[in-house]
């Protein structure tokens, strides 16, 4: 069995990058430009079903260049999916992929916002607990467990962890990730998002990062995702802005859009608008 050769104390502030869909995939990722910034520590790479060769360059250069890594099992058609094999999936891919991948080193995200915001506690818990079985056959280290409803179903993760309605999440060693932008919406407590969403994360007693958050122009949303960030940081959370680069918007913090990678020749980009609303919160 492997391990991530990390504890979870070591996440540190940084940024996602989402290269499967653009060359496919077979992109520059900028780092030249990311290490002009030093807040920049820790990077969460998505990897679509199907890029694990560009996958094991990405963790692999991310590391060379001195970053921590979660690795983000992402599939686009899934997110927010209730359907249970779809996670199954994900932990097959791990059981599959985690050595392709460069088998260490690096933390496992299992798979980016699975389940809906009106997904039942025992019903995710128990896929969850599947999958991390799964992925448990080849590697020991912490696992990063999304909040379901694209990442804002904080009560309904604390409860699953908690086993609140018969059955809880087993594994110990997780790490309770959650996402935030304009629109976020708490399907439990039936409002928006607001800073103690934050604490019913916390009181589990696990370690929790923020995941993702930015603020994205083209949603209009009530929810003050800059002050849940500020609150988060007050409680020594790391925290991960949406995106360094591939949201396919206007999301990106550099630009352009991730160029094609050349082995011999560094490519040119510039910080965007929204880097600096993304950087001052790191």
């Amino acid at each position: 069995m492997q391990d991530a050769s990390n504890e979870a104390g070591l996440l540190s502030n940084g940024v996602n990058l989402q290269p499967s869909y653009f060359h496919g995939g077979d992109v520059d990722l900028g780092w030249s430009l990311m290490k002009a910034y030093p807040k920049i520590r820790t990077v969460r790479i998505e990897i679509e079903p199907g890029q694990e060769k560009n996958g094991r360059r990405w963790i692999a250069e991310a590391k060379a260049h001195g970053y921590t890594v979660i690795a983000t099992y992402h599939k686009h058609k899934a997110i927010m999916s209730d359907d249970p094999t779809e996670l199954i999936a994900a932990g097959e891919w791990w059981k599959s992929h985690y050595l392709t991948l460069g088998g260490g080193g690096f933390f496992v995200n299992l798979m980016n916002e699975w389940g809906s915001h009106s997904i039942g506690v025992s019903a995710f818990a128990a896929a969850y607990n599947q999958a991390i079985a799964l992925v448990r056959e080849i590697y020991s280290g912490p696992i990063i467990i999304d909040c379901p409803g694209g990442g804002q179903g904080t009560t309904l993760l604390a409860a699953a962890v908690e086993g609140r309605d018969g059955m809880g999440i087993t594994d110990s060693n997780i790490i309770l990730s959650a996402h935030f932008y304009p629109h976020g919406y708490n399907g439990v407590k039936k409002k928006r998002s607001q800073i103690d969403d934050l604490d019913d994360l916390e009181n589990t007693g696990k370690p929790c990062i923020i995941g993702e958050f930015g603020d994205d122009p083209a949603i209009q949303g009530e929810t003050n995702w800059s002050a849940i960030i500020d609150y988060a940081r007050s409680k020594g959370w790391p925290v991960l802005g949406w995106a360094w680069n591939g949201d396919g918007g206007k999301m990106n913090m550099i630009s352009p859009q991730f160029q094609p990678f050349d082995a011999v020749a560094t490519k040119q980009y510039h910080i965007s608008n929204h880097f600096v609303t993304i950087y001052n919160r790191l």
